[in-house]
């Protein structure tokens, strides 16, 4: 089979041909460290991890680059008001953004460079393109792209130069052309001393547009397969990347990727509409894994849609793939967590998995091939499955190993018992809910059918779904509407 990726650029899906067969070279725009990581940023990275996790299950070596962007404009003002050295305040989101991403199972990137730590480059950029007739310097140390000088600008986003006519807006200083666009700040009186560096041009510090094109070039080369963001980067962002990367001469990204936007209620996620929902609070409402299947379950190019109803769901979906995966390794007589060593790259997908992923990573294709594979092992489980262990034990392989491509393998080393909070609670929960279930079973022996029928419904009522099997009652959370 061959991998299908969109291009968001064409509008059209085709087979992924990288530069370098075997190889993929992927540049994903990282966190602006202005604040705290929110779960639109959540959202946009999980959904290019699980790209990259498909993409090296499918036998690809990647090179996977996301950038941070460590000083912009509203770094500096945020960092003033809080009275807070700027690359100080830069650095404490930047660690608050790993630190969360570590925590969801995001996997680091090959390199992850920092936009401070490459005005070299950039500077190179930028004489590269004044001699070739498309930037210029006003004198005062900023430095602009010219867009009427490059015929192909909107190219991206199917707009044309003249449907970005001038608005009225006063021009600023220097520029030519109101959509031109800054490549290179001039510093300010009122910024720090360290928030500018020396340049041909003048003192100054980066636009933000430039930064990317510079650090791409410079961990991919001039031409690499895939150039990924969130969907609201497209413009201006994404635009004048390319405008620039093109107008120095250079092949650039050879497809586009956008992750989908997240609504929370129904409504785009914002401060001014009290919806703006953190990563801290959404890992703290709810178990970690519960959030990344949410966030991962939907297609990477749909909007994600984050509510009660939808966490709801996602923690009884996920409670569920870990009580059947438990369940089975326990009746093969394995330690769920010693399990996680399993060789899961060994595992043959099934096809109709692999088909899915491999049509534009078809996630919600991909997770009803998981259920059935759940439930044919439940009902492998429910007959006895000891009588048929290596079945269990295939069935068990499969599953893990498809969830393992979500990054949701729930006996992997990220999820097991005692990785976390996720863990700690359904320890706690199984605990309360055996003491029933035992004494349930108390009941039944002495023919207590009332009392026995009144635990179940209790149970029930709490959302718990009771299956009574050879080897005793297992439990799992329902779904509730």
């Amino acid at each position: 089979m061959t991998l299908r990726l969109h291009d968001t650029a064409t509008r059209t899906t085709a087979p992924l041909e990288p530069v370098r067969e075997g190889a993929v070279s992927l540049y994903v725009c990282g966190p602006t460290t202005q604040g705290a990581p929110h779960l639109g940023h959540l959202r946009t990275f999980l959904a290019f991890d699980v790209l990259v996790r498909w993409l090296e299950r499918s036998g690809h070596e990647v090179t996977h680059v996301r950038n941070v962007t460590d000083i912009e404009d509203k770094i500096l003002t945020k960092s003033v008001e809080a009275g807070t050295a700027w690359w100080a305040w830069s650095l404490r989101f930047e660690r608050e953004f790993q630190d969360v991403l570590d925590r969801i199972g995001n996997r680091r990137p090959t390199y992850e460079p920092r936009a401070t730590g490459h005005v070299p480059e950039m500077i190179e950029l930028m004489q590269r393109l004044i001699e070739r007739g498309h930037a210029y310097a006003d004198g005062e140390g900023s430095v602009y792209f010219d867009v009427a000088s490059f015929p192909t600008y909107g190219a991206l986003t199917r707009q044309s130069l003249e449907d970005m006519q001038d608005a009225g807006e006063e021009r600023e200083p220097g520029k030519r052309d109101q959509r031109d666009f800054a490549l290179w700040k001039a510093a300010k009186p009122a910024e720090p001393e360290t928030a500018s560096w020396d340049t041909p041009f003048g003192r100054g510090r980066p636009g933000w547009h430039l930064e990317c094109s510079a650090m791409s070039r410079k961990y991919l080369g001039e031409t690499f397969d895939i150039h990924a963001g969130g969907l609201d980067l497209r413009f201006p962002h994404h635009e004048n990347e390319q405008a620039q990367s093109h107008a120095a001469g250079y092949g650039f990204a050879r497809r586009w990727m956008h992750a989908g936007v997240l609504t929370v209620d129904g409504l785009k996620m914002g401060k001014s509409l009290d919806n703006f929902v953190t990563a801290a609070r959404a890992l703290t409402e709810h178990p970690t894994p519960a959030v990344r299947l949410a966030l991962v379950g939907g297609h990477y190019r749909a909007t994600v849609e984050y509510n009660a109803t939808a966490m709801r769901e996602a923690e009884v979906v996920w409670e569920r793939f870990t009580a059947t995966a438990r369940r089975a390794a326990e009746l093969l007589g394995e330690d769920p967590i010693a399990a996680a060593e399993a060789d899961l790259a060994a595992v043959e997908l099934p096809e109709d998995f692999v088909a899915a992923m491999d049509e534009d990573l078809a996630v919600p294709e991909a997770l009803a091939v998981i259920h059935r594979e759940q439930s044919a092992l439940n009902s492998l489980l429910a007959a006895g499955g000891a009588s048929d262990g290596t079945a269990v034990g295939q069935g068990l392989g499969r599953l893990r190993a498809m969830l393992d491509v979500l990054g949701l393998d729930p006996l992997g080393a990220q999820w097991g018992e005692h990785s976390g909070s996720a863990g700690a609670e359904h320890a706690a929960l199984d605990a309360l809910i055996t003491t029933q279930l035992a004494a349930r079973a108390a009941a039944r022996a002495e023919k207590d059918w009332a009392r026995a029928d009144a635990l179940r419904d209790a149970l029930s009522a709490a959302g718990i779904r009771i299956e009574d099997g050879q080897d005793g009652a297992r439990w799992t959370l329902e779904t509730r509407d």
